[in-house]
């Protein structure tokens, strides 16, 4: 279970501002991965805070609202579909945290990250799990994660033939069997292989790149 063990530990070396940082949807087949960074306040604390994957659905959306309520900054970044295929879904990854560590009013002097470890001037403690060790880590999962299940939800409306809002866009059977029926849409992971085998035209071998640096095509 988390705790607050590693937020009293920065605390006492002076830190105040100790941004929890987690992602959500890093797996999945379609969509953005999302990410989010939690200013937790000491004096309004929030009982029951873990993992969002140990959490039912329901109770998720009830930290959540808790979580926007009453800690002292939060905020949520993305990457999308076209940036991970571009750049691979760890780079994404850490791109969708530093969007969200950037949007931090006020700003983080320190961070608490789920394992990876980000390229910011800021001091940082990478845990292993980190959302089951961490209250700041595990509020931020729960965000990332209820904003990235909103989304999908949203998007289903859109591609109703993937049942988005059951399995969020990870590789489940029903997931995989439309892949294969209907073929992969814009939003879907071309860099991902159950992506790529599903492509029904010309095999996908990744995005054209410019012939000339970025200055000239605009020159």
């Amino acid at each position: 279970m988390p705790s607050s063990r590693h937020e009293l530990a920065l605390r006492r070396q002076g830190y105040s501002a100790i941004a929890g940082v987690d992602e959500a949807g890093r797996g999945a087949l379609f969509g953005p991965v999302f990410a989010a960074a939690v200013i937790l306040d000491p004096a309004r604390p929030i009982r029951g805070l873990n993992d969002s994957k140990l959490l039912s659905p329901e109770r998720r959306e009830t930290l959540a609202l808790r979580i926007r309520d009453r800690a002292a900054a939060f905020a949520i970044g993305a990457a999308d579909a076209f940036e991970i295929d571009h750049c691979n879904i760890l780079e994404a990854s850490r791109r969708a945290m530093q969007r969200a560590i950037a949007q931090l009013s006020p700003a983080a002097d320190s961070l608490l990250i789920d394992f990876v470890k980000l390229p910011v001037n800021l001091p940082q403690r990478n845990l292993t799990h980190g959302d089951s060790l961490s209250f700041s880590i595990a509020a931020a999962s729960i965000l990332a994660k209820t904003a990235r299940d909103a989304a999908l939800t949203a998007w289903d409306a859109v591609f109703p033939g993937f049942a988005l809002v059951s399995n969020k866009g990870y590789s489940s059977p029903d997931h995989l069997a439309a892949l294969r029926r209907l073929g992969p849409t814009p939003l879907h992971r071309f860099s991902f292989e159950p992506v790529r085998a599903a492509h029904l035209g010309t095999p996908w071998i990744g995005y054209p790149q410019p012939r000339l640096p970025q200055g000239e095509l605009f020159a």
